[in-house]
């Protein structure tokens, strides 16, 4: 397993497709810095086929005030749970 990591909205910016198309069935894909925008529900449709491997990182919502406001599909976790992510997956591969 892969721990794809992107910091980019999908509203602003292609690299999700990039993510995406890199992306093997069993990898994990985690939203971080302005990039958990992805995770509002009228922008988590363009993480279809991610469901239950879509993450974002809470720290972040919490900086940008979206706490409380992600789509069901995805999973909020702490930076503890971006470190055990890490430790468990094969390597990291972040999209910028």
């Amino acid at each position: 397993m892969l721990l794809h990591v992107v910091n980019r909205s999908p509203a602003t910016s292609r690299v999700f497709e990039q993510a995406l198309a890199g992306m093997a069935p069993d990898d994990y894909l985690l939203l971080i810095e302005d990039g958990v925008q992805g995770a509002l529900p009228h922008l988590v449709r363009y993480y279809e086929g991610v469901e239950g491997r879509l993450f974002a990182l809470k720290e972040d919502l919490e900086s940008r005030g979206l706490l409380g406001r992600c789509a069901g599909s995805v999973q909020v976790i702490d930076v503890d749970g971006f470190v055990t992510l890490s430790e468990e997956a094969e390597r990291t591969v972040s999209w910028y």
